[in-house]
C-alpha cells in the first residue's frame, strides 16, 4: 500500500514560523524541538483541516462528514509553499450525523443478538466538503495511516496518538467507508477506492448515475436515487399544469442530471423549462445575482431549485435585494427541509408557499437523550465536541495538554490565542436546553440514513464473521469469529445480500445499490408569528404519490393554485397550433373547422365528427344532424306552392273557356282534341310539382319522378303531334296530297301521342327505372353542415338521365318541326306558339342542369320545382294565352273566314 500513499504525498510540511515558537515555547519544553524535527522532515497526508474523531475496536468502520463548510482559501501562484489552514464555520446539522453513526455503534455494541462479542470502532474525518481531501482521508483510511506532519493538533484534535505523548498509535484499516456526501464526491471516491474493493455506503448521495453497478460496483446508499425525486416534481407540475417553469441547479450531476430527468418525465405532458441557471460554489455571490436577474424577468410563475441549502440561501438573498416576490418555488431534498432558511427572515419574504420533496422522517429511540447528555468531558478526545462547545457556551471546555502544540504550525496561532482568551467552561454547561439543529431529533432525515447505513454494515459483517449460531444449552459463548482480518471484498459479497429490519421495525435492503425509495412532500407555510413552519401534505412511495391537496398554502397565501404557463390551456373546441421558433409551451388556440370537435382542454387535434353528426356551435360535442327538406311551412315551400296551385288554375280555367268555346273556330281549328290534352298534361305538369314538396318518402319519391316523367312526356307529345298535325294541313292543301291527312286524322293523332308516352312510361324508361333502381329518399351527408337535406337520391343516374333525355329528344323535334312551319301562310300559325313555347322549355331545362348540379340540399329540389312550374307555364301562356285573348276579348277574329285568310 506504500505505493498508493506515496502517490498521493502532496508536499513537505513546512517548518513552525519563529512567532508561534515564540508564543508556546517556554511551555513545551525539549519536546518541541523533536516536533519540531518531524514535522520538518515528514510528508502530510489526510485532510488539511486534520480533524477526526477515534475509537479503537475490533473492526473499525471508517466515516466521512463536512462538519465544516467554509474551505480555506487557496494560493495559487506557486510563489510561496502551501500554508496549513483548517476549515471554518462549523455546522450543527452534519455535526449530527457524525453521532448519528457513534450513536448506532454504540447501540450494535450493546446488542446480544446482533455481531455478539464484537466491538465496533470508528474513524471518522471531516472533509469539509471538498473531494480532493475526502479522496485523502478515505486513502488514509483504508491504509491504516492516519499519520501527518502534525503529530497532535494544537488544539486539542487528537491525529492518532496517545493523549499528552507524541508517539503514534496502531491505526487499523477500515474494511468499510460511510461517506460521499454529494454524487461529485462519491463518484470521486468510488473511482479511487475500486482497486481496493473497498465499500462506499453514502447517506447523501442521489445521482442516478451511480445506479450503474459496471462503473460503481462496490457502491452502495441509504439515500433513494434521484430518479424518484425528479419524478414526484415531474408529477406535481403535470398534476397543476404548470407547463412553463424555471430552474435553478447546482453544477454539477445532482442538478443537472435532476433537471434532465424532470424534462423527460414531463416531455409527453408539454411541459418546457423556460431557462436554466447553474450555481457554482466557488462563485455562489455572481451566480445567484445572474439566477436572481433572470428568475425577475421570466414569466414562469413556478422555479424548480436544485441545489444545497447554502446556495438557496444566498439566492434567496439576491432576489429579496431586487424584489421578487411572487413566485413559486419547488425544492429538492437537498434544500427542502432546511432550518436555516425557515428561519431566515429573508425567506419569510421570497419563499413563501414552497412545495418540495423531503428525505422520510423517522424517529430513533434514546437517541435525543444521546445527544444532550454530550459532554466534552465525558469524550476528552472528541474534537468536534470541543468546537461545538466553544461554539454554543463561548468557554473553553478544557485545557490542552502543552505537548500537543509541539507540533502547531504559524497558521494555527490565531485559532490559540481566540481559544485561550475564552473563558475556561465551569463544567455545568449542558445541552439540555440548546435548542438547535444539532439537538432537535423532531425530523431526523439525512441522520436516519447514517444511522441505516451504520446497521447495513453491521448486518453485512453479521452475515460475514456469524455464519452459524451456537445454540445449544447453557452456551452463552460469542458464536461470531474473531475478525483477526477482514477483506473488504469478501464484506462487498455480504452488502449486496443485506436484508433486515431495523430497530424502528422498518424492512431494508439494497435494490442493485439502491434502498427503496421514500420521501414526504412538504409546504412552507406562515405562521401567526410571521415565521414558516414545515408541514408535511404527502408522502412517495417509489413511484406512488399520495398528496393531501387541501393542506397545501400556495405562494399565492391562499389555497389558489399558481399558475405557470407560456399560453393559457386550449378551451374545449379549440386545438394548440406551435409558435414558430418558440418552445412547444408556447402556442396559440385555434378554433375547430366546421364538423370537428375538440371535447378535451389543451387538445393537439380536432376530431371530425362522424357523417350522421355534426359539431355544435362550441365545437366541443358531436350532435346529430337536423334533417332538412323542402316543407310546405317555410317560404321558399310556400312560394313554389302557391306557383304550382296557381298554374293548374290557370290551366283549368283555360281548360273550362276552351270546352265552353269548344264549337267556335278557334278551339275546332286548332285540333280541340288535342288542346284538351295538352291542357290535361299541363294540368299534371303543375300537380307533380306538388309531390316534391314534404319530406320525402318511398312512395313520393317514387310517384314523384314517375308523374314527372309521364306529364312532360305527354305535353311534349303532344305538341309534337299538334306540329305534325299543322304541317300535314297544309301539305294536304298542295295538288296531289289530298290524301295526306286522311293517313293522319284524328286517331292516327291519338295514336301518335299514346306512343310517344307508351315508349317512355311503360317499356324503355320509366318502368325499368323504377322497377330496378328507383329514387329512395336518402340524408345528403356529403354537404357540411348542421343540417342534412333529406332528398330522394337517384340511385340510378343513367334512369334520370334517360328520363330527360328522352323528354329531350321529344323537346328538340317539336322545336325542329315548329321552327320548319312557322312561315306557313295564314293569319293565326300555331306552329309559331309552338316555336316560341318550345324555345322557352329547352331554354329552362338546359340552364336547369347545372343549377340543379351545383345547388346544395333542398335548393336542388326546389331548382327542379322552378324548372318544371317555368317549362310549364311557358307552355301555357305561349300556346294558350293568344288564343283566350282572341275567344274572350276578340271574338271578331273567332271566326273561319279570319283564320283562313291569308
Amino acid at each position: 500500500m506504500s505505493w498508493f500513499f506515496w502517490l498521493f504525498t502532496l508536499r513537505p510540511c513546512s517548518a513552525p514560523s519563529l512567532l508561534f515558537l515564540g508564543l508556546v515555547g517556554r511551555r513545551l519544553g525539549l519536546r518541541v524541538g523533536l516536533q519540531v524535527v518531524e514535522t520538518v522532515s515528514c510528508s502530510r497526508l489526510g485532510t488539511p483541516s486534520n480533524q477526526g474523531l477515534f475509537q479503537d475496536g475490533d473492526v473499525v468502520i471508517g466515516g466521512l462528514f463536512n462538519v465544516h463548510s467554509k474551505p480555506p482559501a487557496t494560493n495559487n501562484d506557486f510563489t510561496q509553499l502551501p500554508d496549513f489552514k483548517r476549515c471554518t464555520s462549523l455546522e450543527n446539522l452534519p455535526l449530527q450525523y457524525i453521532y448519528a453513526m457513534v450513536f448506532a455503534l454504540e447501540e450494535i455494541n450493546h446488542s446480544t443478538t446482533l455481531l455478539p462479542g464484537v466491538k465496533l470502532g470508528y474513524y471518522i474525518h471531516d472533509s469539509c466538503g471538498v473531494a480532493l481531501w475526502a479522496m485523502q482521508a478515505a486513502l488514509s483510511l483504508v491504509g491504516g495511516d492516519s499519520a501527518n506532519c502534525n503529530s497532535t493538533d494544537p488544539l486539542g484534535y487528537s491525529s492518532g496518538y496517545e493523549e499528552g505523548i507524541g508517539e503514534k498509535k496502531g491505526v487499523q484499516p477500515v474494511p468499510l467507508i460511510i461517506g460521499g456526501s454529494s454524487s461529485e464526491e462519491a463518484k470521486i471516491l468510488s473511482r479511487s477506492l475500486g482497486p481496493l474493493s473497498v465499500p462506499l455506503m453514502s447517506y447523501t448521495a442521489s445521482c442516478p448515475c451511480l445506479s450503474d453497478r459496471r462503473q460503481y460496483p462496490h457502491f452502495f446508499r441509504t439515500m433513494p436515487s434521484d430518479i424518484y425525486q425528479a419524478w414526484a416534481i415531474a408529477q406535481l407540475a403535470i398534476r397543476y399544469n404548470w407547463t412553463y417553469v424555471g430552474a435553478v441547479v447546482v453544477n454539477n450531476d445532482y442538478g443537472l442530471v435532476a433537471i434532465k430527468l424532470f424534462q423527460e418525465e414531463t416531455q409527453e405532458a408539454g411541459v418546457c423549462v423556460e431557462f436554466i441557471e447553474t450555481l457554482q460554489r466557488e462563485n455562489i455571490m455572481s451566480d445567484a445575482r445572474r439566477a436572481a436577474l433572470t428568475i425577475q424577468a421570466s414569466t414562469a410563475k413556478v422555479i424548480l431549485i436544485f441545489t444545497w441549502y447554502t446556495d438557496v440561501r444566498e439566492l434567496f438573498l439576491q432576489l429579496s435585494k431586487i424584489n421578487v416576490t411572487d413566485k413559486q418555488f419547488v425544492a429538492s431534498e437537498a434544500w427542502s427541509t432546511s432550518a436555516d432558511l425557515l428561519k431566515d427572515p429573508v425567506t419569510s419574504v421570497v419563499a413563501r408557499g414552497v412545495l418540495g420533496v423531503a428525505i422520510r422522517s423517522r424517529v430513533i429511540p434514546g437517541f435525543e437523550y444521546f445527544i444532550r447528555s454530550l459532554k466534552p468531558s465525558r469524550r476528552p478526545d472528541d474534537t468536534f465536541l470541543r468546537e461545538f462547545w466553544e461554539k454554543v457556551f463561548s468557554c473553553n471546555p478544557g485545557a490542552t495538554p502543552l505537548s500537543k502544540y509541539a507540533s502547531s504550525l504559524p497558521s494555527q496561532a490565531d485559532r490559540l490565542l481566540q481559544k485561550a482568551s475564552q473563558p475556561p467552561c465551569s463544567g455545568t454547561e449542558s445541552l439540555e436546553g440548546v435548542q438547535n439543529h444539532f439537538t432537535d431529533t423532531s425530523q431526523l432525515r439525512v441522520t436516519y440514513n447514517v444511522y441505516l447505513a451504520v446497521y447495513a454494515a453491521a448486518h453485512a459483517l453479521h452475515t460475514l464473521l456469524c455464519p452459524v449460531r451456537d445454540s445449544s444449552p447453557g452456551n452463552n459463548s460469542p458464536t461470531c469469529s474473531s475478525p483477526k482480518s477482514i477483506k473488504s471484498i469478501e464484506l462487498l459479497q455480504h452488502l449486496n445480500n443485506v436484508n433486515f429490519t431495523s430497530p424502528q421495525g422498518e424492512m431494508f435492503y439494497f435494490q442493485d445499490d439502491n434502498t427503496p425509495a421514500k420521501y414526504d412532500l412538504i409546504n412552507w407555510q406562515n405562521t401567526p408569528e410571521g415565521s414558516l413552519k414545515l408541514v408535511v401534505i404527502g408522502r412517495v412511495d417509489g413511484f406512488d404519490l399520495h398528496l393531501n391537496e387541501s393542506a397545501i398554502q400556495w405562494s399565492t397565501e391562499s389555497n389558489q393554485v399558481p399558475t405557470s404557463v407560456c399560453s393559457e390551456s386550449c378551451p374545449p373546441g379549440t386545438r394548440k397550433a406551435s409558435r414558430k421558433g418558440e418552445p412547444l409551451c408556447c402556442f396559440d388556440c385555434i378554433p375547430c373547422a366546421d364538423g370537428e370537435i375538440s371535447n378535451q382542454t389543451g387538445s393537439l387535434h380536432c376530431e371530425r365528427c362522424p357523417l350522421e353528426f355534426w359539431s355544435n356551435a362550441k365545437r366541443t360535442a358531436c350532435i346529430p344532424r337536423q334533417l332538412d327538406f323542402l316543407s310546405f311551412n317555410e317560404t321558399l315551400g310556400i312560394a313554389l306552392t302557391t306557383a304550382a296551385v296557381s298554374g293548374t288554375m290557370v290551366t283549368t280555367a283555360v281548360f273550362v273557356v276552351f270546352v265552353y268555346y269548344r264549337q267556335t273556330p278557334m278551339v275546332r281549328a286548332n285540333n280541340s282534341e288535342l288542346s284538351f290534352l295538352l291542357l290535361l298534361s299541363l294540368k299534371l305538369c303543375f300537380l307533380c310539382s306538388l309531390v316534391f314538396i314534404g319530406r320525402p318518402s318511398v312512395w313520393t319519391c317514387r310517384f314523384q319522378q314517375a308523374a314527372f316523367g309521364i306529364s312532360f312526356v305527354l305535353c311534349v307529345s303532344c305538341l309534337k303531334v299538334k306540329t305534325i298535325v299543322v304541317l300535314a294541313a297544309f301539305r294536304s292543301a298542295r295538288p296531289g296530297a289530298e290524301t295526306l291527312m286522311k293517313w293522319f286524322g284524328p286517331g292516327q293523332q291519338r295514336g301518335s301521342v299514346c306512343l310517344f308516352s307508351f315508349l317512355q312510361v311503360r317499356v324503355f324508361i320509366c318502368l325499368i327505372w323504377l322497377l330496378l333502381s328507383p329514387p329512395v329518399p336518402q340524408a345528403d351527408l356529403d354537404i357540411p353542415g348542421l343540417k342534412v337535406t333529406l332528398k330522394c337520391a337517384m340511385t340510378s343516374v343513367v334512369g334520370f338521365s334517360l328520363v330527360l333525355g328522352y323528354i329531350g329528344l321529344l323537346a328538340c323535334t317539336s322545336l325542329l318541326l315548329a321552327f320548319l312551319a312557322r312561315k306557313l301562310p295564314d293569319n293565326f300559325n300555331e306552329a309559331k306558339l309552338i316555336t316560341f313555347s318550345m324555345l322557352i322549355f329547352c331554354a329552362v331545362w338546359i340552364a336547369f342542369v347545372p343549377a340543379y348540379v351545383s345547388s346544395p340540399g333542398k335548393y336542388a329540389v326546389a331548382v327542379e320545382i322552378f324548372a318544371i312550374l317555368a317549362s310549364s307555364y311557358g307552355l301555357l301562356f305561349c300556346i294558350f294565352a293568344p288564343k283566350c285573348f282572341i275567344i274572350l276579348l276578340r271574338p271578331d277574329k273567332n271566326t273561319r273566314k279570319h283564320l283562313m285568310g291569308r
